[in-house]
């Protein structure tokens, strides 16, 4: 397994641009998969935990595996659109983003979590707007003026059900209601940045926010919960559309049964999900209701 730590925009748009010079095949039967995922908490602390994972992928192809983590999820986009990348797992905002471009791309799976502290057992989570407990911002009347913290412009939980579903509640943009509006650059550092007092309240996936106190840096009683939305689906792991259809169901065998061995329920384990379960595009569509929604305003 090739690691590679974290790498920016410019090495993609290398790798991109090389890729683009290929030439184009009817399908796609490489000898390497590559294989990259949004930045979050679990990606960002310790690659070996993918080990399982790709040494499932690598058995089930009989391909070498190349895993790739980028610095945000517009890198994972542009990745697979160029052809560089041929497994992703992307957030469902920015899966939606991706797939308006390319039609071809294919979700296959993705995780049904076990309950967390607030994260609910299943393949679907909650954005939570989150204030520090001992804050006194308890209730929506109490947000006005205050700096809120999102992640990332192509988040799901941390940009576009703020920008759509919580805006529906108050009945004013953000930039209205707050006194600023700040983007972290990842869920668990706007769960630090409230407990820090750098935000006032911010908006956290609630599996992500999960593994910010599994982590041991912070303890479920020290948020209140304002506000939460409706549930979504699960990241959604995606192939290239060039990949020949035997190697697809041979890859997405591989993540359906992976915890059919010990090693793969202990990586299922170390993520908090109980299996990996089938997805088709059709479960992403509300996130295209939400992201027509958001463009149309």
């Amino acid at each position: 397994m090739t690691r590679h730590a974290t790498f920016g925009a410019a090495v993609f748009g290398m790798a991109i641009a090389a890729g683009g010079m290929v030439a184009a095949q009817d399908c796609k039967d490489p000898d390497v998969l590559r294989f990259s995922m949004i930045p979050t908490e679990e990606t960002t602390q310790e690659l070996s935990l993918y080990d399982p994972m790709v040494s499932k992928l690598k058995t089930a192809t009989g391909k070498d595996v190349e895993f790739f983590l980028p610095t945000s999820y517009a890198s994972v986009v542009e990745a697979m659109l160029g052809g560089f990348v041929d497994i992703g797992m992307h957030g469902p905002y920015s899966y939606v983003i991706a797939q308006e471009k390319d039609p071809s791309l294919k979700v296959f799976a993705t995780y049904a979590k076990h309950k967390g502290h607030f994260q609910e057992e299943g393949p679907g989570y909650k954005a939570v707007l989150v204030s520090r407990s001992d804050s006194g911002i308890e209730t929506l009347e109490d947000l006005p003026g205050t700096v809120v913290g999102l992640t990332d412009p192509a988040s799901t939980s941390g940009n576009l059900l703020p920008r759509v579903s919580f805006t529906e509640v108050i009945g004013k943009d953000l930039e209205e209601e707050f006194s600023r509006v700040v983007y972290t650059g990842g869920h668990d550092l706007s769960a630090m940045a409230v407990y820090e007092g750098q935000v006032d309240v911010a908006f956290v996936a609630t599996h992500r926010l999960d593994n910010v106190i599994d982590r041991g840096l912070v303890k479920m009683e020290d948020f209140h919960v304002i506000w939460s939305s409706p549930v979504i689906p699960q990241d959604p792991f995606v192939v290239s559309g060039k990949l020949c259809d035997e190697l697809v169901e041979k890859i997405t065998a591989a993540f359906l049964t992976l915890g059919e061995t010990e090693e793969g329920r202990e990586y299922l384990k170390n993520v908090n999900a109980s299996k990996f379960v089938a997805m088709t595009d059709a479960d992403y569509d509300i996130i295209r209701a939400l992201k027509k929604a958001k463009d149309e305003k």
